[in-house]
């Protein structure tokens, strides 16, 4: 909604009528917004939002269990749609006022204290206004963020719910973008045809390990699973490194070229977290990362011993990418390992940017003292 366009005014009952999945209003005081669009993303699944649906949803936002930070408030502000109407029906206002406060109070002692938490309130939010941003979004987004220079970290993460354009050529542009179903397209079918391979070599009883040149162990087709798990325990320590120290990398404020290629590594997606197009990776980009875990397995480790922990790492890495894009798309159920998975990254979206750096498991955050503080959801 354009700064300079008068706000729509809603009654209280049309608000209340917007209760459904298909159509979800909430209200901030006497601010309306139409949260439709965000259900299928709040880490707390849906539920927690139909069932407040056309209620003021401020102490909500301020906590307890959980207050909800800075980030979270100016993207509040993308579904702002207009104002509740004070002069509605008296009978409107009471109900809205008891709604707000759990009980009835005297009129004017009600007023003055919703009155006195709507503004403390509203000092908090942030209206996004994208036409009056650091960059202009209406151009490919790739070659002007290195111009931000000292600006460009805090801008990175102020979220907002609007995909990027990172270049103008239009190949260019849709090599960076995939559908999440590709990666198991992809990979299933190799991962499978690996471990099929490794567990026929290994079934021939010839492989064996060299300790010395007059002694080697022979290595049977049982410890198979235990390779397989060992690279996908691998894997979980090099996804971890890479989300740490690659893509948080904090990029010079004078180095253009840095801070670009920051940029189209991890901060995209750090500023536009939920466009669904750049929450895998494209396939020919990920062979690079997989052919490296590859070629370091294999110059460290036997032949068919180094294939073995390859293929487990390859279907972690897989588990990791079909993980992170549930994490912003789906709806686990609460009290879930996943439900709390996704409570855990979108704090990391949204709050602890220098922190909570696991995605599929937060067992690397403990002895790197990166663990994001408990909080309720």
């Amino acid at each position: 909604m354009s700064p300079s366009t008068s706000p729509r005014v809603f009654t209280e009952r049309e608000v209340a009528q917007h209760c459904t999945k298909d159509s979800c209003w909430v209200l901030l005081g006497t601010r309306v917004y139409d949260v439709t669009n965000f259900l299928r993303m709040h880490p707390g699944g849906d539920a927690l939002i139909l069932q407040r649906s056309g209620k003021d949803i401020s102490p909500e936002m301020e906590g307890p269990p959980h207050r909800h930070s800075e980030n979270a408030r100016r993207w509040m502000e993308q579904y702002y749609i207009g104002e509740l109407d004070r002069d509605s029906s008296f009978e409107e206002a009471q109900t809205l006022r008891e709604r707000r406060n759990g009980h009835s109070h005297s009129e004017d002692g009600l007023s003055k204290k919703s009155s006195e938490g709507e503004d403390s309130m509203f000092n908090l939010c942030s209206p996004v206004d994208l036409d009056n941003d650091l960059v202009d979004w209406r151009k490919p987004l790739a070659w002007q963020v290195g111009h931000l220079r000292e600006k460009y970290d805090a801008w990175v993460h102020q979220p907002v719910d609007r995909p990027i354009r990172l270049f103008g050529n239009p190949f260019m542009e849709a090599s960076t973008k995939t559908s999440w179903y590709w990666v198991p397209i992809v990979w299933i079918p190799v991962i499978i045809y690996l471990s099929w391979y490794c567990y026929t070599v290994l079934a021939k009883g010839k492989s064996r390990i060299e300790v010395t040149t007059d002694m080697s162990i022979p290595v049977h087709t049982s410890v198979f699973p235990a390779l397989f798990m060992m690279g996908w325990f691998l894997w979980s320590f090099i996804e971890y490194c890479i989300h740490r120290f690659l893509f948080h990398m904090k990029p010079p404020a004078h180095n253009y070229y840095l801070i670009t290629i920051h940029f189209l590594l991890h901060g995209q997606h750090h500023k536009s977290p939920f466009d669904g197009s750049r929450l895998v990776f494209p396939p020919g980009l990920a062979s690079f990362v997989v052919g490296s875990f590859y070629l370091m397995l294999r110059s460290t480790l036997p032949e068919i011993i180094g294939m073995s922990v390859f293929v487990g790492g390859l279907c972690g890495y897989v588990v990791y990418d079909m993980i992170h894009y549930y994490l912003h798309y789906g709806s686990p159920k609460k009290g879930s390992y996943l439900y709390s998975l996704k409570a855990y990254h979108v704090k990391h979206h949204f709050e602890h940017q220098k922190s909570g750096f696991g995605i599929t498991t937060t067992f690397w955050d403990h002895p790197f003292k990166t663990l994001i503080p408990d909080e309720k959801f």
